[in-house]
């Protein structure tokens, strides 16, 4: 097989494609033979060491991927050879083959495309355990999702219109804001040009967002939670703008807001039968037209170090595919 391997935490520059031999799946793995994988902020940085998550070296990155049943290992009854699936692994997507824990493989039902399912799980499991449980989204509530044009963003707009929700999205360009309201998004904000919180404060009535969706932070994070509405929910789903905030708690008091954690990662191993149950709404929702992912651009497995790039420049609208063949 032919595999991106990591050696040294130096980043993307030191990788290289190399042919290596194919695994062979171990007791209760399956191995998939990969046709896409997606590219997620964490991927950025799990090469050099900066994600909580730290395999050991050697590794092959790619944490998302999708394809067909290769082989099953000892113990594997609810896989079969050809089925097409999609996984949810930590690592090993990057490549033509991947031996995955087979309770991280999810069987794809008929109609659902393979290179959707490289791009599904993570943004739109993500997206759906922050609204529908972390912040238990109601229909007619309003949703300000930070960073709505990409990956997590366009799930997390999708769903919460899925949900009832209005939706305010913000973005970094006029460009992206075009792109939100196509989805579906009530209005959107330019926070490149906007002022934040008068924007929020005038399609809101004053009253402010019930849940902001912020897997942004940096600068933007303060200002939105300064906005939110009394009993105000505000989802702390990441930080891709590179800075971690630190919000003053009188905000929090002086709203009754809460700020509320999300890890999508460790709902899946802690909760499974409730995480099983968001993939199978989100599924059904797949089938019914509300939600499906966008591709922002699709690139052969070779050329991962271009896809890197594009994600370096904060540029994406939606998600980056590598595929094979």
């Amino acid at each position: 097989m032919k595999a991106w391997l990591c050696e040294t935490l130096e980043g993307i520059g030191a990788m290289q494609y190399r042919e290596l031999p194919t695994p062979e799946p171990k007791a209760g793995e399956a191995r998939i033979a990969v046709r896409a994988a997606s590219l997620n902020f964490p991927d950025l940085l799990i090469v050099e060491g900066k994600y909580q998550f730290k395999p050991e070296l050697p590794f092959v990155p790619g944490a998302e991927y999708a394809g067909v049943v290769d082989a099953v290992g000892e113990g594997v009854a609810h896989l079969k050879v050809g089925q097409p699936v999609a996984a949810i692994g930590s690592t090993g997507g990057f490549a033509t083959h991947a031996c995955v824990d087979a309770t991280r493989v999810i069987p794809l039902p008929p109609g659902f495309a393979l290179e959707d399912g490289a791009a599904f799980a993570f943004t739109y499991g993500t997206s759906h355990h922050a609204l529908m449980d972390r912040a238990a989204l109601k229909p007619g509530e309003t949703v300000f999702v930070l960073g709505a044009a990409g990956g997590v963003g366009t799930a997390a707009l999708q769903i919460a219109k899925a949900a009832g929700a209005r939706v305010i999205a913000g973005a970094s360009s006029d460009e992206k804001c075009a792109l939100c309201t196509s989805l579906g998004a009530d209005a959107t904000i330019n926070y490149s040009t906007a002022n934040l919180r008068e924007a929020l404060k005038s399609l809101t009535g004053g009253k402010g967002p019930d849940v902001v969706y912020d897997p942004v932070g940096g600068d933007l994070a303060e200002p939105s939670f300064r906005s939110i509405a009394w009993r105000g929910r505000y989802l702390v789903v990441g930080f891709a703008g590179g800075g971690i905030p630190a919000l003053p708690f009188n905000l929090a008091l002086l709203k009754g807001a809460s700020i509320v954690g999300v890890f999508w990662g460790d709902f899946v191993k802690r909760e499974p039968k409730a995480s099983a149950a968001g993939l199978a709404q989100l599924a059904q929702w797949y089938a019914e037209g509300k939600i499906r992912p966008v591709i922002d651009c699709r690139l052969p497995m070779a050329e991962l170090p271009a896809a890197y790039a594009r994600m370096g420049t904060r540029k994406v609208q939606g998600k980056v595919l590598l595929v094979n063949g």
